[in-house]
């Protein structure tokens, strides 16, 4: 049963080991107890043999109980638990949730109260919670990322699971749907009546601060209406790419379409250089280069997309793909160059919106990496290993220089950028169009307006 704490698990597992057959025994991987609170030891599996190999532990449930057994399992429980019930399609899935807010306050009250289930409700314990909203956020958090995982972990691997909500676990006709899902022939004829709801009362009424706590959700994207949809293709980690000094503790990870050139060359001023990786090579010269850093160079979006138009109109794309961009997409790539900065700038515009609904996967080209986010190539990054610096262009001299302090090296004299034909052409119409083109760039590394008279 994957669940968490006060979404009524408890309930659950009370109406499950009423049917006959089935046996749920509560947290067997919580990690601090087995099973329920301060048991330390379950089927003469302890904690150390646990923390060992996991799993033994539901092998000896089965073989002390028979019939079907289960365990709870809440998001911050053994992660081996979760990937070897994941692996196993035979293993039925339940999954039970709950209004995030009415289970943090539920957590908070029994936090208070030391009362985390009740039996009679002559010994109801009462308190009210004090909404903390960081807190609260956090634990909204916590629950829908687990609920993502799962959720994929689902998908992928072909099976479904039984979704049962808080309020759900009260009617016997879904309890029994639960029966049935399990493949068991028991049914209840009612809900397991051991335990009693703890706070009934209204979210309002539990509190003691319920403007704070509207306040602070009215500030929550309940239906994630600032989400920017993002259809852009993944990236790998472009190890091949990469480029490391061989008598310097240096690793450039290149953003395509950025100063690569400039760095490589004064990367070289330290001697020899290593390139053309794959995971094994570079695993070994990090192994061997003691106190390595590694770093990559982010460029501004306009001068990034610059860079792709002319390499487009270049030897980046075929005759054939030129004479598509034109047709289709209004980008004129005339062989013989344009006849004013007004007509390349036209064709730089109609490139830049181009780019836009390439990246949402809207045209029949590939998006080759001078032409992706930069948000999406640092995100291949990390696939294999994040860089330790990301630095800018526009400071890329001082960024270096901190580099090699890190190092303990003397920063060689990194040339000059070459001039461009951008400032010619470079107004408010163009910033637009790459701000719309590459906003997850400009709202996750604070991009502001390019400078006018910028060299790229």
């Amino acid at each position: 049963m994957f669940a968490e704490m006060r979404t009524g698990s408890n309930f659950l597992e009370a109406n499950l080991n009423a049917l006959a057959g089935v046996t749920c025994f509560g947290e067997l991987f919580n990690p601090v107890f087995i099973g329920k609170k301060d048991q330390t030891e379950m089927f003469g599996v302890t904690l150390a043999m646990r923390e060992a190999d996991p799993m033994q532990l539901v092998a000896r449930a089965r073989e002390v109980t028979g019939g079907m057994v289960g365990f709870r399992w809440f998001h911050d429980h053994d992660p081996r638990v979760f990937d070897a019930v994941m692996a196993d399609p035979a293993c039925a899935k339940i999954v039970l949730t709950r209004n995030p807010l009415e289970s943090y306050v539920s957590l908070k009250i029994a936090q208070a109260t030391g009362q985390w289930k009740l039996t009679n409700p002559k010994n109801l314990k009462q308190a009210k919670a004090r909404f903390d909203a960081p807190e609260f956020e956090a634990h909204l958090e916590a629950v829908q990322a687990f609920q993502i995982t799962l959720l994929n972990a689902l998908q992928t691997s072909g099976q479904t699971a039984f979704y049962l909500d808080y309020d759900d676990i009260q009617n016997v006709a879904v309890l029994n749907g639960l029966a049935a899902f399990l493949g068991v022939p028991a049914r209840l004829d009612e809900v397991d009546r051991s335990l009693t709801v703890q706070n009934p009362e209204p979210l309002s009424d539990k509190v003691t601060n319920p403007a704070a706590m509207e306040q602070a959700l009215a500030r929550l994207d309940r239906f994630n209406l600032s989400r920017t949809p993002n259809f852009e293709p993944r990236r790998t980690a472009g190890i091949p790419a990469f480029v490391a000094c061989r008598d310097v503790p240096l690793l450039f990870m290149p953003v395509r379409g950025g100063p690569e050139a400039r760095v490589i060359e004064w990367l070289e001023c330290f001697g020899g250089l290593e390139r053309n990786f794959v995971q094994k090579t570079l695993r070994q010269w990090k192994r061997g280069a003691a106190g390595h850093r590694s770093f990559t160079v982010l460029r501004h979006p306009v001068d990034r997309a610059w860079a792709a138009f002319q390499d487009a109109r270049g030897s980046g794309l075929s005759q054939e793909q030129k004479n598509i961009l034109g047709r289709v997409h209004g980008v004129a790539i005339p062989k013989q160059g344009y006849g004013s900065p007004q007509d390349e700038r036209a064709a730089f515009l109609a490139f830049l919106r181009f780019l836009k609904r390439n990246i949402s996967g809207q045209t029949g080209f590939r998006t080759p990496a001078g032409w992706a986010t930069q948000t999406a190539i640092l995100q291949g990054f990390a696939q294999f290993n994040g860089p330790d610096a990301v630095l800018r262009e526009d400071r890329l001299a001082e960024g270096l220089a901190w580099l090699c302090s890190e190092v303990g090296v003397q920063s060689p004299t990194l040339r000059p950028p070459e001039a461009t034909t951008l400032d010619a052409i470079m107004d408010d119409e163009i910033e637009d169009a790459a701000r719309d083109t590459y906003q997850r760039d400009y709202m996750g590394f604070g991009f502001g307006p390019r400078p006018r008279g910028q060299a790229a």
